[in-house]
């Protein structure tokens, strides 16, 4: 009876031990994860920025789903096309705040970014909350749907 106490109590540890190893694992994967997403979210402004179409294509979905202020939607093809058609008067600025939560293979990127334009020839700076969705898609995270809501209120982050 004292050694199939000791074997459970021996495995019961083990076990432990175990778990704690792959719940570390887990963690480490997800840190790599939001870490990769970020450099992602950072990649996507400073292209829009430069009008980099070709580096905001490699980094967006075919079937990505845009929502705009109005509420209306536009596919990739449609984004890019804005982008490269646009005429310089929008400039976004560094996101003022960015928080990637990592769900397996399903990455959310969270944040507020600056938007910087010009309004009756004068410049103005309206802030909006972004939300990004991404999958990791054999191996490469992707962008596929995208929302920028204005923030309209005075309680800024």
């Amino acid at each position: 009876m004292k050694w199939s106490g000791r074997w459970v109590v021996a495995l019961s540890i083990l076990t432990l031990m175990c778990a704690t190893v792959l719940l570390v694992s887990a963690q480490d994967e997800d840190a790599a994860a939001r870490a990769q997403v970020l450099a992602l979210e950072k990649a996507w402004n400073q292209a829009y920025k430069a009008g980099d179409t070709k580096a905001l294509a490699s980094i967006l979905d075919n079937s990505l789903v845009l929502v705009e202020d109005d509420g209306s939607l536009k596919t990739k093809s449609e984004f890019l096309a804005s982008v490269k058609a646009s005429s310089g008067n929008q400039e976004q600025i560094a996101p003022e705040s960015l928080t990637v939560r990592v769900f397996g293979n399903t990455a959310i990127a969270i944040g507020v970014i600056a938007v910087r334009g010009t309004q009756r020839g004068k410049s103005v700076v309206h802030h909006e909350r972004f939300i990004d969705t991404w999958i990791n898609k054999n191996g490469t995270w992707i962008c596929i749907a995208t929302d920028a809501t204005p923030i309209t209120h005075a309680g800024m982050p």
